[in-house]
């Protein structure tokens, strides 16, 4: 483990912390199916058993940084089927706070999700009781997320209601993280507003800065003080840029000295044996909302976020994946 980061001191501090993280959004029911290859179109392909796990980017996130001992409360709605109840009973028993969840008459979230024997996935995702959650609902919570040290959105809630619990916490003082997936090129000014630390990856990136991909995929070639700078122009003076495999990018204007010669620090992945990458990315911003709500810096909390995503990834399913402190320590530690 690196030496000047202390990964169980930095546990340590999340178990410990009274402050809470709010998340608002999705809650799914992941269908999984294992396959050699993925289906091109027009393709059948055969698969393994099919799995129902539990899902959606908002509940992965919330589940993630509660199982390293965050205090988070998720804020959303789930149908009346009985995926809501195995939904519900399953982020309880990973330490999550349900109390604020609403129940809508109908289906609630589903994915659809095939992973091959790369670990590499496709998803479809039918929203269900998630398109639900209306500014009305984010107002009745709303001493919830002006409670919360931070709050985690993304966009598998409605735009009007992220915008909604985006701005009644940039008012009350609370910090924002956006994950801008499923991801939008142009993001209203109404979220950039209310928003402080933006979590995408290298493609998203490229995507909402109009730049050209590296050749060969060779993410350090590109130039990331432009992408400081651009992002900075836009109203964003912190994000983190996740590479897969490969690591992650954290950006900070408000946080690294200008005397290092960058606003950028690259952080590398952890290697694992890799057996499904689904819900990765939302461990690693669970850990994220968890290393923040405990005081840890944003590079800081990124680098935890590294392990706990890496930890994820040797699992098949989302939150089924997903690690306490002690095993994802004594797995780094092997």
């Amino acid at each position: 483990m690196n030496e000047t980061f202390d990964i169980r001191k930095a546990f340590e501090k999340i178990s410990s912390s009274s402050r809470t993280i709010a998340v608002l959004g999705s809650m799914n029911a992941d269908y999984t199916v294992e396959t050699e290859t993925l289906p091109r179109p027009g393709e059948t392909v055969f698969g393994g058993p099919l799995q129902i796990l539990a899902g959606g980017k908002s509940a992965n996130q919330a589940s993630a940084a509660a199982r390293i001992g965050a205090q988070v409360k998720l804020l959303g709605a789930l149908g009346t089927d009985e995926n809501a109840d195995f939904l519900f009973s399953t982020l309880a028993k990973a330490g999550v706070s349900m109390g604020s969840i609403a129940r809508m008459e109908g289906k609630s979230g589903t994915t659809v999700i095939t992973v091959d024997a790369h670990a590499e996935n496709t998803i479809v995702y039918s929203a269900g009781s998630n398109a639900k959650v209306t500014p009305d609902y984010v107002r009745s919570v709303r001493g919830t997320i002006q409670g919360a040290a931070v709050l985690g959105v993304c966009f598998e809630s409605p735009m009007d209601s992220v915008i909604e619990a985006a701005s009644i916490a940039h008012q009350s003082g609370v910090k924002v993280l956006l994950n801008n997936s499923p991801f939008r090129q142009e993001l209203p000014a109404e979220i950039i507003a209310n928003i402080d630390i933006l979590l995408v990856n290298e493609h998203e990136i490229s995507h909402m800065l109009h730049l050209s991909p590296p050749p060969g995929d060779d993410w350090a070639e590109l130039d990331w003080d432009v992408v400081t700078q651009r992002l900075h122009s836009l109203g964003c003076n912190q994000a983190v840029v996740t590479l897969g495999s490969q690591g992650a990018y954290v950006l900070d204007i408000n946080g690294f000295d200008e005397n290092c010669g960058h606003f950028w620090k690259f952080l590398k992945a952890v290697e694992v044996k890799a057996v499904d990458t689904t819900g990765c990315g939302d461990a690693f911003m669970g850990a994220i909302l968890a290393g923040l709500t405990a005081g840890l810096s944003l590079y800081d909390s990124a680098r935890l976020a590294v392990y706990v995503a890496g930890y994820a990834a040797t699992g098949l399913g989302a939150q089924s994946s997903y690690g306490t402190s002690r095993q994802i320590v004594d797995l780094l530690s092997s």
